[in-house]
């Protein structure tokens, strides 16, 4: 079972997508447009869990490898961040200088999700890309991908 996953070639579609590849394209486009603010739903409260396309990969290959059990097995880093921290992470790599401004009326949604992963590890995976350095290899795959109308949106 993954937690929310992100990466390149991800739907950033901002109807569709999740969270984090809407908030990349979001602040992406504020960026180039000089937008003086991005609008996000809800109060960015709720906590959230992300993994790395290619720590997924790897993950499920260490599985694959060495896990036998009918029990289900929990893939994610088991740590979480809110949606106002990771907006304004987001935002940072991104290099948007504008206000975040939060739409209240719109729903949070679960106020966390966050997912055990000790069998996992019991088999010797651990994530190895951080949320940073996901985001911005992210926010950088979009933006070039974009550039060639190649992005799902």
């Amino acid at each position: 079972m993954p937690t929310n996953l992100y990466g390149p070639r991800d739907n950033f579609n901002l109807i569709t997508s999740h969270v984090l590849p809407a908030l990349i394209r979001k602040f992406v486009e504020a960026t180039a447009s000089r937008a003086e603010s991005v609008t996000l739903w809800g109060t960015g409260i709720p906590r959230r869990e992300f993994l790395h396309v290619n720590d997924f990969a790897s993950a499920v290959v260490t599985a694959t490898l060495n896990y036998d059990s009918d029990l289900h097995i929990n893939i994610g880093t088991g740590e979480d961040i809110s949606i106002r921290e990771l907006a304004l992470k987001v935002a940072q790599i991104s290099n948007f200088k504008g206000q975040i401004e939060w739409d209240v009326s719109k729903p949070d949604g679960t106020l966390r999700k966050v997912l055990d992963i000790s069998r996992i590890k019991s088999l010797g995976w651990n994530p190895s890309i951080t949320l940073d350095q996901g985001i911005a290899s992210t926010v950088s795959w979009y933006k070039e991908a974009n550039s060639k109308g190649e992005v799902r949106k």
